[in-house]
């Protein structure tokens, strides 16, 4: 498929700059694909009243760490250039792969000073370069480099909102689910964030439960695709755990005739990941770069919420994937005209599968 294939034209005024307050009071269309496209207005907190009981919610636990570092080169000469740093994976202890801006003016073996301390230095060394993209050595253990990262960053909001505004403290806690338990991710699995714990008091005395598995959310997330042809397109690979007690709950919803509703598309990613050809859940810690297209047969989920996506994007192709590429079209096309919030602060869906995307 061509990536013209999947574009919708956006206004500006309908990106949200903050989230709904409360949280789930956000509003969620609700999309079930059949012999004619059924879209319904809702608001999240609606949601115990359209799931049913048995029902289990898969959340994301990751949490978002404040990736977007401010830096100098040091050491060439007297004039020494300021570099915007977004981490994006870590690959141990104290190395971390990242994203440098403006990349061009750093080399291999280049050193960082780390901006925003005040009472204790932070730097860091280019051990590999690749365009934009970096290998970062910081010059501290891993423990002690946590707490400076937290001192020194800002939450990596995404490029159209931080275009529009800076980060601030606010965004410490906005842009961070109820469920962050788990330090790693570099953007947030942005369905999570409509949920509070009232709504979760409801959806448990309704009988609907839920579970937590690990994705660390990359940079590589808000990356554009570049190439015509979706075929050729390459996803940044991502870490990411199920344990043994999460696969086997899950496996269980499914024996009891329970459904399993994916809360954002980074669980729908690791769990399509993890499935078995017959529909079992495996326990997973790894990698995955598995990239969902029209096409893919959906082994793990039977219901995704999730937010809206930007056009021409990986996740708007997976969404297509999941109802269908018209469907998602012009449930997408409803929301534009009906006055819905977009991205990474505004307002969800509750999709359905489209029986072709169905073993």
């Amino acid at each position: 498929m061509r990536l013209d294939d999947f574009d919708y034209n956006l206004p500006e005024d309908r990106i949200a700059l903050r989230p709904a307050s409360p949280r789930d009071s956000a509003r969620l269309l609700v999309v079930r694909p059949g012999a004619a496209l059924e879209l319904e207005d809702r608001i999240v907190r609606d949601l115990p009243d359209i799931l049913a009981p048995g029902d289990t919610l898969v959340f994301n636990d990751t949490r978002v760490i404040p990736a977007q570092l401010n830096a100098k080169r040091v050491g060439r000469g007297e004039t020494e250039p300021e570099i915007g740093i977004t981490l994006h994976k870590r690959e141990s202890g104290n190395r971390w792969r990242a994203f440098a801006k403006p990349g061009r003016k750093l080399a291999e073996g280049d050193r960082l000073a780390i901006s925003g301390l005040e009472r204790k230095a932070l730097y860091a060394r280019v051990e590999e370069k690749s365009g934009g993209e970096v290998l970062l050595a910081f010059e501290a253990e891993s423990q002690a480099l946590d707490a400076l990262i937290d001192a020194a960053g800002v939450m990596p909001l995404p490029p159209y909102i931080a275009s529009r505004r800076p980060p601030d403290e606010r965004d410490r806690e906005d842009y961070q689910t109820m469920f962050a338990a788990r330090e790693g991710a570099v953007a947030a699995p942005t369905a999570g964030l409509h949920f509070t714990p009232e709504l979760m008091d409801r959806l448990h005395a309704r009988g609907i439960g839920w579970e937590t598995v690990t994705l660390h959310v990359g940079a590589g997330t808000f990356l554009p695709v570049k190439v015509e042809d979706i075929a050729n397109h390459r996803m940044h690979a991502e870490w990411g755990e199920i344990s043994a007690e999460t696969a086997d709950k899950l496996n269980e919803t499914r024996a009891r005739r329970g459904r399993i509703v994916c809360v954002g598309t980074t669980c729908l990613r690791i769990l399509e990941t993890a499935v078995t050809r017959d529909r079992k859940i495996r326990p997973f810690s790894g990698e995955t770069d598995i990239f969902i297209t029209p096409g893919h047969t959906f082994r793990a989920i039977d219901v995704l919420m999730t937010n809206f996506h930007l056009p021409r994007s990986t996740l708007v192709m997976l969404v297509a994937a999941f109802s269908g590429l018209e469907r998602i079209m012009r449930a997408y096309e409803h929301a534009v005209e009906s006055g819905y919030r977009f991205y990474s602060y505004g307002d969800a869906c509750l999709l359905w599968p489209d029986p072709a995307a169905l073993p």
